[in-house]
């Protein structure tokens, strides 16, 4: 293998490496897969959940362009639930409690079948340019040589494991850390900083009294992350949550122990998620609440540790145990695996372009929370993307840039360019400007057309998403164009919700816009639709359609202005730093970002509306 010149090597096998390696492979890349753990492909040291707020729209956007997380979630999930269902459908999201031990088999099943893809378990300890090709150099002296590299090592650079006052070198879920890489990214002229997350105990299940829990049972809809899932499992077979509050003697433990955290003792520096912060940074942030939430969740479908959500902590284990034994129903728990806190590098984003790839190394791209970023499916979205892009690079390609308005891996990729990251960066529903257009329903309809075009998404699938969108175009026509059939059907429905009966004809369509009437219901009282018995996944995306049509055209309308911005391009060897009238600052991030467009620079952070006027004024006089 060592003689082998790859197209792309990819080093690290978490959710990011996983999915730029599947997309180099399926587009026809000869590609390497280098990790320090082949049994853990894909693995989640933290949380075993997928999805979430914004988060669960980012799976199905995978799934849309043709990644895997999707695929894999759908196989054996532990519970699947739909959240934000009493609000509007740009909130609503999906999340799936996962099997720790079982996700990752299945992702190496996956990756395995890739006629493509090499796996090798190695450590990477440098990475350097050798003529055109890119060299690396593994801990075991194996050197192997590629004509692109994507660095997708997740929180394990230089990564430390901390508890109190105790720490040492290690990486997430007592794996070890890579402890020599970035010095060799850092001899590419790549600028690092640190970053730190937390995870809670583990408990054992059968030392817990679920009954002062609340259940929380998973839903019983046909659920899935992937548009055309080939497995849906029963409801049935769900395993429930519960949720659970501190006491006044957590608070009590946890304020009297501040000092002996390393998160106030000063063991750790560096900042950490603001949307996932430790028990005790909520306690003295939040000190007029009484009490927290707490989630117990499963790990496994089999084993007997029950993951504590919301007790992230830098605690020593004494003062662990303390805390634990205060909750409700944990009185008696057995701590299977201590929280601890994790330090990592990760790189200064305005370093990398919107196609991930590092502005001074042509060739090499990132991905993942080496990006800055939290969570496993923003480090999904991102390794897929620069999968994408790395391989297009060897083809003399366009990248793809995924817009603000089509998808909220766009929404990410553009704020890590333009505005950087000092924390974890999480994407949150708040952070997209159009997210009624970024729906959990529509994400095929936003980006299928695109992974078949790349070449991610086959011609029988791609017939099937074409097939679905017909049906609903269909369906749209016929209610408007054909009135409630049977009227007595339709006013007991409306006097069941509340309403008043109606005594003239009413279209099918007026009646779907109505709160609280669902497509099945309409159809039984239309005629002309008894034909169209759609599946659950059409008929979410049918409603949002008709119930939200005058937001959803506002917000395309404002989506068309930013588009036409995206198109005032800006010349790549323009001269910020000398271009009279812009400030200091302005002229700084302009160069350290190199934004493409105007809609782009006027996104970075340091850079005001006087700024882009002056701009544009320096661009009119260039095209004179």
């Amino acid at each position: 293998m060592d003689s082998i010149v790859f197209d792309s090597i990819v080093i690290g096998g978490g959710h990011a490496g996983v999915e730029a390696s599947h997309a180099l492979s399926s587009l026809g890349a000869k590609t390497l897969l280098l990790t320090l753990n082949l049994n853990r492909l894909g693995n989640m040291p933290c949380n075993p959940h997928i999805g979430g707020s914004a988060k669960g729209n980012v799976v199905r956007e995978i799934d849309a362009l043709g990644g895997l997380m999707g695929q894999a979630a759908d196989i054996n999930p532990l519970q699947m639930k739909m959240l934000n269902t009493g609000k509007g459908p740009g909130v609503q999201c999906l999340r799936s409690q996962q099997d720790k031990e079982g996700y990752p088999k299945i992702i190496f099943s996956l990756l395995s079948k890739e006629k493509n893809l090499s796996l090798k378990q190695e450590e990477v300890n440098l990475i350097e340019k050798e003529d055109a090709l890119w060299k690396v150099t593994c801990a075991s002296k194996n050197v192997y040589f590629s004509r692109t590299v994507i660095v997708t090592t997740g929180t394990y650079l230089n990564s430390r494991i901390i508890s109190g006052s105790l720490s040492h070198d290690g990486g997430p879920d007592g794996e070890n850390a890579s402890l020599n890489l970035t010095c060799s990214l850092n001899k590419l002229g790549i600028k690092t900083f640190r970053l730190k997350t937390g995870t809670p105990p583990r408990i054992d299940k059968n030392t817990i009294d679920f009954s002062k829990g609340e259940i929380q049972p998973g839903s019983n809809l046909p659920l899935s992350f992937s548009f055309f899932p080939e497995h849906i499992k029963d409801s049935a077979k769900q395993l429930p949550c519960y949720l659970i509050y501190t006491t006044p003697e957590t608070i009590s433990i946890i304020n009297n122990n501040l000092k002996k955290s390393a998160l106030f003792n000063g063991n750790i520096t560096s900042n950490g998620p603001r949307y996932c912060p430790s028990i005790e940074s909520k306690v003295v942030r939040f000190a007029d609440k009484p009490r927290h939430q707490l989630f117990l969740e499963p790990e496994t479908e089999h084993g007997d540790s029950v993951y504590l959500q919301g007790f992230s902590t830098g605690m020593p284990y004494e003062i662990q145990e303390e805390m634990v034994h205060s909750l409700p129903g944990l009185e008696k728990a057995k701590i299977l695996k201590y929280a601890y806190q994790i330090e990592y590098d990760a790189l200064c984003s305005f370093q990398f372009d919107r196609s991930l790839m590092i502005k001074k190394c042509p060739g090499l791209f990132v991905g993942g929370q080496i990006c800055g970023t939290s969570g496993y499916e923003e480090a999904a979205g991102l390794g897929l993307m620069a999968g994408i892009n790395a391989y297009r690079y060897l083809k003399n390609m366009d990248p793809v840039i995924l817009k603000r308005s089509e998808s909220y891996i766009g929404v990410m990729i553009d704020d890590l360019v333009n505005k950087g990251a000092e924390e974890p960066y999480r994407l949150l529903s708040s952070r997209a400007e159009y997210r009624l257009l970024l729906r959990h329903d529509n994400a095929d309809y936003r980006l299928t057309p695109l992974g078949h075009r790349i070449g991610l998404i086959d011609e029988q699938r791609y017939e099937k998403f074409l097939n679905k969108y017909k049906t609903i175009e269909q369906v749209i026509e016929i209610l408007k164009t054909n009135n409630i059939s049977n009227k007595s059907m339709l006013n007991d429905l409306l006097i069941k919700k509340g309403g008043e009966p109606i005594d003239y004809g009413v279209r099918a369509y007026d009646i779907l816009k109505r709160p609280f009437f669902h497509y099945d219901e309409v159809r039984d009282i239309t005629d002309a639709l008894i034909p169209y018995r759609l599946d659950y996944q059409s008929i979410l995306a049918l409603e949002a359609i008709v119930k939200y049509e005058g937001y959803i055209r506002k917000e395309e309308k404002e989506a068309q202005s930013l588009i036409k911005e995206e198109e005032m391009k800006i010349p790549s060897d323009i001269d910020y730093l000398h271009m009279d009238g812009l400030r200091l600052e302005a002229r700084s991030k302009l160069d350290m970002v190199r934004p493409t467009s105007i809609s782009q620079a006027a996104r970075i952070s340091g850079v005001n509306p006087a700024d882009i006027s002056i701009l544009l004024l320096k661009l009119r006089r260039l095209k004179k």
